[in-house]
């Protein structure tokens, strides 16, 4: 997961919130755990292999999420990519039009702004209530020898502080959150984080 400010065409400034999840379906707890924490997701799709099988899979899961989804194929600059036919694909797939689908290519760069500025038109701002009653949706834990449990997680209402208790709903036990910050190159401490935002 990370975060990173975006300065779009229409002149205005983004946080995106980016969590990127494996694709393969031995991981499908942890996509869906990902994806109850975003509002949209990016649909990538090899251009040099077409739709497969985790592919459909993971699509499912952010259909049942009701996730605003954008259509990328990737890998459009290799000499073997069958972009027409992997457009149509997607299209029988989803039902989205093929203006929508976004050619890309990691290697280049290729389709990169379109990706972002698609975000920002069609994916939705999180919603939800500062003054409410703290709410936070832990996708990933990870276990650090010096630093103990981190959490990954996503404020759904009300505001964190570092020193607060905070309570997993799960196990009914209290932790106090040492330190809170947001996901970047690496981890950045934070004085507090509010709804919306995504940190550890």
């Amino acid at each position: 997961a990370v975060s990173l400010k975006y300065h779009a065409k229409d002149g205005n400034d983004y946080l995106f919130n980016l969590i990127d999840t494996p694709g393969h379906v031995d991981f499908s707890y942890e996509v869906s755990r990902s994806l109850a924490a975003c509002e949209g997701c990016l649909l990538v799709v090899d251009a040099t292999q077409g739709v497969q099988a985790q592919t459909i899979s993971n699509l499912y899961m952010a259909i049942d999420h009701d996730l605003e989804i954008i259509p990328v194929i990737n890998k459009c600059d290799m000499p073997n990519a069958m972009p027409e036919e992997v457009a149509d694909e997607i299209i029988d797939l989803i039902g989205c039009k093929r203006e929508e689908i976004i050619l890309a290519s990691g290697k280049t760069g290729m389709g990169v702004d379109e990706i972002l500025e698609a975000v920002v038109e069609r994916i939705p701002h999180p919603t939800g209530d500062d003054k409410a009653p703290l709410q936070a949706l832990i996708f990933d834990s990870v276990f650090n020898s010096f630093r103990g449990i981190i959490a990954y997680f996503k404020i759904v209402n009300g505001v964190m502080h570092p020193g607060e208790k905070v309570r997993f709903i799960n196990t009914k036990k209290e932790y106090l959150a040492e330190e809170i910050g947001v996901l970047k190159m690496d981890m950045i401490p934070r004085k507090e984080l509010r709804t919306g935002d995504v940190g550890y």
